[in-house]
């Protein structure tokens, strides 16, 4: 990974954003044309309207299965064929570009989503050469207190945006380490397969292991540039994890080494466990509120979402000065748990990153202090359309 400018003085990065959205048969939208403006947008509406599911469909612009994670066939609409297209017309520093990318009827997996660029097939990770994607989500509050899984994926979401390559490292790792589990609940005794297979892990995980402790790195490098005693606290972050915590102690080949020995050594446990107990996969990470040090999970409610919009908007920073494009910020229900003054320090802050960003809240008013300087949008179940705004929000 490249390292991030870290003079006092720094060029304003380059916005990249969406002119165009045209979405067929996604969610609760048959047909939807959006022209949208660089900056913030603002979807309201009530609940239940729509607005999460643009979002969504935005965050398929990125590899991935988007912001919720969904089965394919539960993002198509209710009553189509079974299959949905997302399109998009970027304009940025690197040139416009048509972005397009769905499903058909039988889509099964990750495999199952097609991507095009500009009119020719692509990979979903070629779309990371036009774009970058970063989002919050309400189902992220829980982020600090929920099981590790949900901290590992936040991480490689992290890592992935500006390391377009970790994600077939985890998919790599992830098909060969099902194959060894495979192995092991069959009670295989092949040490040729397994060693083939723990080869592979090792690899792959080790450079999983890597990619993470670079990110948190450079991460914690950009939380501290953050104001001591702003509307964001700093947060403390490390790793705990066996490779991750080894990483920096020995050279990279003794480090796989090291790791397929202990997958050798561990088989039998394995075996009665019927899963791999150790590797990148059990890895976590953790964070602390810096200025009170202490542990995330013990923070209030408020103090945990100001931490999480922290670790965001520095990871948004650190994506723009390495792939030399601010990225688009997707805030779902972002003003839910913000005071006014939180609120407001944050669209400043969204301003000076120079980046499109996409929020949702129930009521205009929650965005009052955006009043002419946003574009304000009503989602009303699958339709969209200006919001009619008086000349000054009520502040």
């Amino acid at each position: 990974m490249l390292e991030p400018d870290t003079g006092e003085t720094r060029k304003r990065i380059p916005s990249t954003h969406i002119g165009k959205l045209q979405l067929t048969d996604f969610r609760n939208y048959s047909s939807l044309s959006l022209d949208l403006r660089p900056g913030a947008v603002v979807f309201t509406g009530e609940n239940g309207a729509g607005k999460t599911n643009l979002l969504e469909a935005i965050s398929f612009l990125t590899p991935g299965r988007g912001l919720r994670r969904a089965p394919y066939p539960d993002v198509a609409r209710e009553g189509s064929a079974g299959a949905f297209a997302v399109h998009a017309a970027i304009e940025g520093p690197f040139g416009d570009a048509e972005l397009g990318t769905g499903t058909t009827p039988d889509a099964v997996g990750e495999a199952g989503r097609r991507v095009r660029i500009n009119g020719a097939a692509a990979k979903a990770d070629d779309m990371l050469e036009w774009l970058r994607v970063v989002w919050l989500t309400p189902s992220m509050d829980a982020l600090f207190t929920g099981p590790a899984g949900d901290r590992r994926r936040f991480l490689d979401r992290l890592v992935l945006a500006i390391d377009p390559a970790h994600g077939q490292r985890a998919l790599d790792y992830e098909k060969a380490m099902r194959g060894r589990n495979r192995l092991l609940s069959e009670d295989r005794r092949d040490n040729a397969w397994f060693d083939a297979i723990e080869i592979q892990m090792a690899e792959t995980g080790a450079a999983i292991a890597a990619a993470r402790v670079e990110m948190v790195r450079l991460l914690t490098a950009m939380i501290g540039r953050m104001p001591e005693t702003g509307p964001f606290p700093q947060a403390e972050l490390s790793l705990a994890g066996t490779l991750e915590q080894s990483i920096g102690d020995m050279p990279a080949v003794e480090l796989e080494e090291r790791f397929r020995q202990a997958l050798a050594g561990g088989r039998e446990r394995d075996r009665a466990a019927g899963r791999t107990l150790e590797g990148p996969h059990r890895s976590d990470l953790v964070v602390r509120h810096k200025p009170k040090s202490m542990p995330a999970e013990l923070c209030s409610t408020g103090e945990q979402k100001a931490l999480l919009v922290g670790i965001v908007i520095s990871h948004a920073r650190l994506t723009g000065e390495m792939a030399g494009a601010a990225p688009i910020l997707l805030l779902d229900e972002i003003a839910a748990h913000l005071d006014a003054g939180r609120r407001a320090a944050l669209f400043e802050i969204l301003e000076e990153l120079n980046c499109q960003a996409f929020m949702t809240g129930t009521e205009p008013s929650l965005f009052s202090s955006l009043a002419g300087r946003a574009q304000f949008l009503t989602v009303d179940h699958g339709s969209v359309s200006e919001t009619p705004l008086p000349d000054s929000l009520d502040r």
